[in-house]
């Protein structure tokens, strides 16, 4: 790498998903290399399944930089973000010409178009930018996942209890029995915050890249019937799990979401009870046991 290269940040753009245990291994490699990484996702719709309100697709892009953020956090790497225009031929344009990188990190699909006309993203982000530019693509794996008989595609739902040791132990144990990805989709909570919601939600994708477990995850509109409804509808999952914790009271429990996700598919849905880490138990006992 020539020394003006090492001067320019690593940019990574977000164009479908946040994180990605490929996306990781990538900037860990080039972690040194480069200046600073800055991390830019355009407000568009999500590709693979995590569809929410036109509305909330700035939230959404956010949420989507934050995550990995976060997640580059877990392991050592300080980063910056920003959220660009809808368009993502347009963002990519701003945020090479905002940062003068010396290379792109493209974190999408194999087949993302754009425009009328249908164009390849990577391709033509490719013309644009290199030789002065490096441009790799890290590919978003759903077509390949769709193929491979020997993996079990799970959708979790979890809020409140992402980051319990006892959701992320049984997610590890399933991988071990078999090849598992997961997509998780935490729908927000009047009771946990949003920077809440993605500090837990990176910290169990880094628990599961540390094991060499593909997954992805996002906050996502708060009801959460109409998140595992799109996720359904949009890409193949072969199981969903919905974790709340046990022996309390939950909303989602008393709305029947367990039911109401059953009757909108022939796969199998478990419900998962988990119990409230220890430092979580010890705050509620001092406020006088907080709300489940």
């Amino acid at each position: 790498m020539s020394a003006d290269a090492e001067k320019r940040p690593l940019l990574i753009f977000l164009n479908e998903v946040a994180g990605g245990r490929k996306l990781l291994q990538a900037v860990r490699e080039r972690q040194g290399q480069y200046s600073r990484v800055v991390v830019a996702a355009p407000q568009n719709q999500p590709s693979v399944g995590q569809l929410i309100d036109a509305g909330e697709l700035r939230e959404a892009a956010r949420a989507r930089v934050e995550v990995t953020m976060a997640v580059l956090s877990e392991f050592g790497i300080d980063s910056v973000g920003e959220v660009m225009d809808p368009e993502p031929a347009l963002a990519i344009d701003d945020a090479v010409r905002a940062h003068q990188p010396g290379e792109v990190l493209l974190s999408c699909l194999y087949d993302s178009r754009f425009g009328l006309t249908r164009k390849d993203l990577v391709e033509w982000v490719r013309a644009r930018i290199e030789p002065e530019i490096k441009l790799t693509h890290i590919p978003v794996r759903i077509e390949d996942d769709a193929i491979r008989l020997d993996l079990i595609h799970t959708l979790v739902v979890a809020t409140q209890t992402v980051a319990t040791p006892d959701l992320v132990n049984r997610l590890k144990e399933r991988a071990a029995v078999s090849p598992h990805r997961y997509t998780i989709v935490c729908p927000r909570s009047d009771e946990v915050s949003e920077a809440e919601i993605v500090r837990d939600l990176a910290f169990t994708l880094a628990e599961l890249y540390r094991a060499e477990i593909d997954a992805t995850g996002q906050p996502m509109s708060p009801d959460p019937f109409h998140a595992v409804k799109n996720a359904i509808e949009h890409y193949r999952i072969d199981e969903v799990l919905i974790s709340t914790f046990a022996g309390e009271d939950s909303r989602w429990l008393e709305d029947d979401l367990i039911g109401r996700v059953r009757e909108i598919t022939d796969k199998s849905v478990e419900h998962i009870e988990v119990g409230r880490p220890a430092a979580a138990v010890a705050a509620a006992v001092a406020s006088e046991g907080g709300a489940a």
